[in-house]
């Protein structure tokens, strides 16, 4: 489903979302609002991208959101004014949710802004990311919660962990030669550019966008 947000008081205009046409939308995902998705995405079957709150929702390039996602914002407008708490600033845009280029978000992840992933980052199955910063090139193992904090660019946050202060992810182990899963992302993001492109020409399927 890909339609367009509704009026309320904390969304004062009606956005449809901007999709490439090289990223595969499945018919089960469901896209509302202001949401803006780059190049060779593939949105996996009941993923919900849903920008009707805070927003914008911003995906880039060979990025993956994998089954069960939700990427959901905190409001960024009360009554016609800014919620500047509720945004990130990055390339001097400002975003209720960002997340970068070959960014791997496995199966029920949950993204709720704000927040920035950056580029080259995979955050592993069943994790929570909210009102956080992750650094480039990070390795989010499966089940972990991430609170209000910053995290560095190329570290690894073991599975199940609870990070909610700047001091625990200050002290996050950085990926080393010898981290078993160092080199994963690559793989899983090729794996769904190629079937991001695989079901465009297997089902002659018209841009996301043409669907609203």
């Amino acid at each position: 489903m890909i339609e367009k947000n509704v009026l309320t008081d904390f969304s004062s205009s009606i956005s449809q979302p901007e999709i490439d046409p090289s990223t595969y939308v499945h018919p089960l995902a469901s896209v509302i609002g202001r949401v803006i998705l780059g190049k060779n995405i593939l949105v996996s079957p009941m993923a919900s991208i849903r920008g009707d709150e805070g927003q914008p929702l911003f995906i880039g390039d060979d990025s993956n959101v994998q089954d069960g996602v939700v990427i959901h914002a905190l409001e960024t407008e009360v009554n016609g004014k800014s919620v500047e708490k509720n945004l990130y600033t990055v390339n001097e845009e400002k975003y209720a949710v960002y997340v970068g280029k070959r960014v791997s978000l496995a199966h029920q992840v949950q993204i709720h802004g704000p927040v920035v992933v950056h580029d080259d980052t995979f955050v592993g199955m069943k994790s929570l990311v909210f009102k956080s910063l992750v650094g480039n090139g990070c390795v989010i193992e499966p089940g972990c919660i991430l609170m209000g904090v910053t995290i560095p660019d190329r570290r690894t946050i073991p599975a199940g962990s609870i990070v909610k202060t700047q001091e625990d992810a200050d002290n996050l182990p950085e990926i080393t030669e010898d981290y078993p899963m160092k080199d994963m992302n690559r793989g899983v993001v090729h794996v769904n550019t190629s079937l991001a492109k695989g079901y465009l020409e297997a089902t002659g399927a018209r841009p996301a966008s043409e669907h609203l």
